[in-house]
This record gives C-alpha cells, sequence and structure tokens, in this order.
C-alpha cells in the first residue's frame, strides 16, 4: 500500500470535535499515514498541538491567519513563540494574506505576515502559506525572507506557480483539482515538476470529487492523488513515494522521529 502525507488539514477543527479519533483511523487505514494539523489562530494551534500529541503520525502548525491578524500584537506572537518550542511542532501557519475576504486591512494583514515569518526565521522552521487574491503582494514579500515552505491550496496562475517554484517553495494541492472547472490549476499541476507538489486536503474544508460539498477528511488525500497522478502521467506509487519525500523534507519528518 502506498504511503501518503496530508500536509494541511485541521483536525483539531469543531467539525471533527466527535470524531477525530475515528476520522484519524479511517486515514491510516487508507495508507495516510502523516498529517500535519493546522492552527489558524491562538485557540486552533494550542487545540492543534493536542491533537499532533494524540494521534501518531500527527504533527502541529501554528499561527495567525489573515482573517485574524489584527489579533497578532506581541502577546499573541509570544504565546506563538511559546507553542513552536514543542516537538511536536513542525511549522508555522497557515499565515498570509487575503485581499479577497479583505476580514482584517491589507496593512495589517503585511505587518502579521512578516511578524510570523520574523518568527519562522528566528525559530528555523518552514512556513505555511494562505494566499488569495495576493499571489504577487505575498511572492514580493516571501523574497525577501531566507525561508521554506508551501503556498497552501494554491489557486495563482501559472506565472505565480513558476515565480514560487524557482524562489524554493512548494505548491499544496488538494480537493480543488479534482472540480470540473478547475482548468488553471489543472494546467498548474501539469506544469510544476512533481518534487515541488505537496498533497493535502484542507479537510473539514474542500472535500475533493466525489464528495464535493461533503465533509473533507484526510483519507481522501488517495482521491486527490489520483488525479494529480493522472495529471503528470505518473504512476501512483511514484507520486506517493514523491510527495512524501517532499513533506518528510520540508517538514523534517524523519528528523521529528528520533
Amino acid at each position: 500500500m502506498s504511503i501518503w502525507t496530508d500536509t494541511h488539514c485541521h483536525l483539531n477543527h469543531p467539525d471533527f470535535a466527535s470524531d477525530a479519533a475515528q476520522v484519524w483511523d479511517r486515514a491510516r487505514e487508507a495508507g495516510v499515514l502523516h498529517a500535519i494539523v493546522v492552527g489558524y489562530d491562538l485557540a486552533s494551534s494550542e487545540s492543534a498541538l493536542q491533537v499532533a500529541s494524540q494521534f501518531e503520525g500527527c504533527w502541529a502548525s501554528v499561527g495567525i491567519h489573515p482573517h485574524d491578524a489584527l489579533q497578532c500584537d506581541e502577546n499573541t506572537l509570544h504565546g506563538l513563540q511559546r507553542m513552536a518550542s514543542q516537538p511536536r511542532v513542525a511549522a508555522i501557519g497557515e499565515i498570509g494574506l487575503d485581499y479577497y475576504r479583505n476580514l482584517s486591512p491589507e496593512d495589517v494583514q503585511r505587518q502579521a505576515f512578516e511578524a510570523q515569518l520574523r518568527l519562522a526565521l528566528q525559530l528555523q522552521l518552514p512556513v505555511i502559506i494562505h494566499c488569495r487574491d495576493a499571489y504577487d503582494d505575498l511572492l514580493d514579500i516571501l523574497s525577501q525572507y531566507p525561508l521554506r515552505g508551501v503556498l497552501h491550496c494554491f489557486s495563482g496562475d501559472l506565472h505565480h506557480a513558476r515565480r514560487a517554484v524557482e524562489m524554493g517553495w512548494y505548491l499544496g494541492i488538494g480537493g480543488v483539482a479534482t472540480f470540473k472547472n478547475a482548468h488553471t490549476l489543472r494546467e498548474v499541476v501539469q506544469q510544476t515538476p512533481a518534487e515541488n507538489l505537496l498533497l493535502e486536503t484542507d479537510a473539514p474544508y474542500l472535500a475533493p470529487m466525489p464528495y464535493r460539498g461533503k465533509r473533507n477528511e484526510p483519507a481522501y488525500i488517495p482521491l486527490i492523488a489520483q488525479m494529480v497522478a493522472s495529471l503528470k502521467s505518473l504512476p501512483l506509487e511514484e507520486l506517493a513515494m514523491v510527495t512524501t519525500q517532499n513533506a518528510y523534507r520540508l517538514f523534517s519528518l524523519k528528523e521529528r522521529y528520533q
């Protein structure tokens, strides 16, 4: 059986409050043996750490989502730094820019984003990036920081993808790639080297076909992988090996086994 890694899920989300253990059991039965459980504010980052501590094969990421950038003061940054010192934390995120909803002012988003990038640099951790309708600004900012990371749920165009890959970044590919209207994303997947791709679910959001509109789960990674493997003309087993190695490399998962 192929071994997969879900590099972005929210098993800490209230939608999983009653059955997270069963959800993770189903994932492991599907070959998804590793996952990054992602925080988006202080409370969810704390719960991501708790989930990662409970479930074998899970690690946490801690950060403040751009929607909540107004929360990202000095006390919040100290809280993130405290959590990020825990051995089950593999990344800072999800952090970034979201000009689509603009739930926080753009200048505040940029300030919070850069503050967390500096924290990642200080802690020598990779970052998990959220970006929507802000790729030009985001990539300009990232070009100033010698960091590693993934552009989660990538929704840019081929130009943005190529620029990100040239900078050494990974693209996170999830259930959207299976949607009928995802022509630009499928072109990005076809044109991007497999060595720069990571698989993710963003569970409970964005379930792949045929589960679109229902609760997403890490167990659906193989469904996403089937689409990606088809687009890349790769055997499924090879895609599993490459993307899991990518995840190991980015998040230093082999070292974290020790």
